[in-house]
């Protein structure tokens, strides 16, 4: 019995985001969330992605370039159950890279056959599998021959979309539940539609009845604009979705996946703690990324308080983790009344 047929449902899942839900993010995401669940054991996400990780440079790449990729592939056990999502239009590699993960202890491999991206669709991956159905089968079927020659045998899901450039439901949706994944997201928006119209809920739904129809055993997991857990957890109780996965609410919101936190009972002194531990994380997990992929989150962080957008100007300007410590401390000590 793999680990998805022992999730309590409703689950709530943390999304993978490239340059987001790094290494550095995702264990403060462990810990800030932290909860004892209803099977008594202690956790934030109910499961949590990795970004996606290229199969073909994890088997193609020099060794220094390995190196980096197998950075992206960090984790902590507080992040348990943990999925690595792999992409790639080449079988051979996805073998590769799907034995690896699971030799390096994962919990799951997820293939990404949803992202937007023009340069990882010009690979055949991505959203651009949706255009090629065999070959996203066989890529499947490479990832649990990979899975099978660890000896440990994890589970393969997919994340996709509803379709391309339209609404392929009734046929690419049959097409991967045909195959053995256990688990099933979809990010209920075509690709054409990236994330420029509403998520269209009610076709999550025909998903999960697609699935009942077909006799599959696969978790399916609805995505898209879900705002917060008790959003996420209306959105399952309408569709009938196993799960939920969250991704830009977590933006600046670590606690998203807290029961009983959220921005509004977290003073600014804890959420600027939070923000500097984030930043120092990033500069000692991720040496060989560009600071300014750190930044971005400043903007999620400092909103909504007089003299957010000052801060927020000085905080781009910052070199390192210690002067971003600084600048927050002096920030607290101008304006102490809103701490």
């Amino acid at each position: 019995m793999s680990f998805w047929e022992k999730l309590e449902k409703p689950f709530f899942v943390l999304a993978p985001m490239a340059d987001v839900t790094d290494a550095a993010f995702r264990r403060l995401i462990a810990r800030e969330s932290a909860h004892t669940r209803p099977d008594g054991t202690l956790g934030g996400p109910d499961v949590t992605w990795t970004e996606f990780v290229s199969a073909d440079g994890l088997a193609r790449a020099p060794e220094e370039g390995k190196k980096k990729l197998l950075a992206d592939l960090m984790y902590t056990e507080a992040e348990r159950p943990i999925v690595a999502q792999l992409f790639s239009s080449v079988p051979e590699h996805m073998a590769y890279a799907a034995q690896l993960v699971a030799e390096l202890g994962f919990d799951g491999i997820d293939i990404n056959m949803g992202c937007p991206d023009k340069s990882i669709e010009k690979q055949g991956c991505g959203a651009g599998m949706i255009k090629n159905p065999e070959k996203a089968v066989a890529v499947i079927e490479a990832a649990l021959r990979g899975s099978a020659a660890s000896g440990r045998s994890i589970p393969v899901s997919v994340k996709t979309r509803v379709g391309y450039n339209k609404d392929e439901i009734e046929t690419w949706i049959p097409t991967l539940l045909a195959t053995d994944i256990s688990a099933l997201t979809i990010h209920a928006r075509t690709r054409k539609e990236m994330s420029l119209v509403p998520a269209r809920w009610e076709r999550v739904a025909r998903v999960v009845e697609l699935r009942d129809a077909l006799g599959s055993r696969a978790r399916i997991i609805g995505n898209g604009d879900a705002l917060s857990l008790s959003d996420a957890r209306e959105k399952a109780m309408q569709t009938g979705a196993d799960g939920v996965m969250l991704g830009r609410a977590i933006f600046g919101n670590p606690w998203l996946f807290h029961p009983e936190k959220d921005l509004s009972t977290v003073s600014l002194t804890e959420r600027f703690r939070v923000l500097v531990e984030h930043t120092y994380l990033f500069e000692e997990l991720l040496p060989h990324k560009s600071f300014a992929i750190m930044k971005k989150h400043y903007k999620a962080y400092v909103h909504g308080f007089d003299g957010a957008k000052e801060l927020r100007m000085e905080l781009m300007e910052a070199p390192d983790a210690k002067e971003v410590e600084r600048i927050t401390q002096n920030f607290l000590k101008a304006f102490s009344p809103l701490s």
